[in-house]
């Protein structure tokens, strides 16, 4: 009964709509995704506090990323603790200093900030331009191609992107001792983050 029901049923839903490449029309959709990643840049940066370090990016230097949905971009910023303590009988404390990263593309971007609280911190800012809400979900009143639209990036994700970190250092001190504190090092790695998708009528044994 099975063999005969689900080619059926999924034919009829196919049929069911004007669209030229043949896509399902409106109904109930089950929506599957996985997300894998391609490295784009990483280094280490010494940044003075205060200052923004500024990194240049485009897709054309990653053979790989053509013809790949491309959905978003992914920062990653690890940092330790560069404060220098005063010597002697004027021992102060650290006190956390403020992180920020930014990852742009096009008019999407996005930002956040992490502390070095207790001697070192990590932090990432993910930026994205697809609805990353539909995954795992049973989309209901939207044609397949409707779908689609908010999943597939259509080439969007390749081309300009731009990565700031800047630093706000804070200085420790105590009982009038005051630390040494006038940057960070920040480690960090950018990557393209890539969708692929699954679009599948949504079948309750009902229907059949």
């Amino acid at each position: 009964f099975f063999l005969l029901a689900f080619p059926s049923y999924f034919f009829l839903k196919a049929a069911a709509t004007d669209e030229p490449s043949g896509m399902g029309g409106v109904g109930t959709y089950s929506v599957t995704g996985d997300l894998s990643y391609i490295d784009f840049a990483s280094g280490d940066e010494g940044i003075a506090d205060g200052s923004t370090f500024t990194l240049e990016l485009n897709t054309d230097a990653i053979p790989e990323a053509q013809g790949m949905n491309v959905v978003g971009v992914l920062l990653s910023m690890s940092y330790e603790e560069d404060e220098q303590a005063r010597g002697g009988l004027c021992q102060s404390g650290t006190a956390p200093d403020t992180i920020s990263g930014t990852a742009t593309h096009l008019e999407f971007t996005n930002s956040a900030d992490g502390q070095n609280s207790g001697g070192s911190g990590s932090h990432d800012v993910t930026t994205e331009w697809y609805n990353s809400t539909l995954i795992g979900t049973e989309v209901e009143g939207l044609s397949e191609s409707e779908i689609a639209d908010q999943l597939d990036s259509k080439g969007a994700g390749l081309g300009d992107y731009s990565v700031e970190i800047s630093v706000s250092s804070n200085q420790g001190s105590s009982f009038g001792c005051q630390n040494s504190d006038s940057g960070e090092t920040v480690s960090y790695t950018v990557q393209l983050i890539v969708l692929d998708f699954e679009i599948t009528p949504y079948i309750e044994i009902e229907d059949l």
